[in-house]
């Protein structure tokens, strides 16, 4: 049986599985720029130093053409991986349709997204994926990575430890589309990519 030998029913039915259950109650607070959280209650000595601490110093020469946000990274970080699987988002994003990642099955994994906040405070950071497989869309993930300040070094967000899926129906191609985007609905950076799930590492 080849790999990608699935019925549109069966596919039907991961997807009726995996269908997004409730909904989170989450309201976006207003939006503010660094300059104006530093002015709030300037007076108040303790509160400066802290928010100094939180949010660092502000940066002067920032080059005003750079997004607030860049993605840098997507890591498929598995310790049973025998080499590093790693997408630079900051390349070509159009060559990663042409090709995938192998993925043995049954192993466990997290998603890793390296990203850059270089002038303001970004809220409510948000990571989606959607997983196709033969066309037809099998899961939707959202992940909230939460609110950050600029800063030089990047931060990471890791998802939850996830299972690939195993057996002689699951092994084939996926087709994932990630966003990450925020509460004011900016789409920092889409792109697409492939998951091989197949026996072993290596055919």
């Amino acid at each position: 049986m080849a790999d990608d030998t699935v019925t549109p029913e069966q596919l039907a039915a991961i997807a009726a599985e995996n269908e997004e259950g409730e909904k989170v109650n989450y309201k976006p607070p207003a939006q503010k720029t660094l300059q104006e959280i530093q002015e709030l209650d300037k007076d108040d000595e303790s509160l400066r130093k802290y928010k100094e601490a939180l949010l660092g110093a502000v940066a002067t020469a920032v080059d005003p053409s750079i997004p607030n946000v860049q993605v840098t990274r997507l890591t498929l970080v598995c310790d049973a991986s025998p080499e590093p699987l790693t997408l630079d988002l900051q390349g070509d994003l159009e060559s990663f349709k042409k090709q995938s990642f192998i993925l043995k099955e049954g192993v466990e994994y997290k998603i890793k997204i390296s990203f850059k906040v270089n002038k303001d405070i970004v809220s409510g950071l948000k990571y989606v994926q959607h997983t196709h497989r033969a066309g037809v869309k099998i899961d939707k993930s959202d992940y909230m990575v939460g609110s950050y300040g600029p800063r030089p070094d990047e931060y990471d967000f890791l998802t939850p430890l996830e299972e690939a899926p195993k057996g002689m129906l699951a092994r084939g191609t996926y087709n994932l589309k990630s966003k990450f985007t925020d509460d004011d609905k900016h789409d920092h950076l889409s792109w697409e990519w492939n998951l091989n799930i197949k026996k072993e590492w290596k055919d």
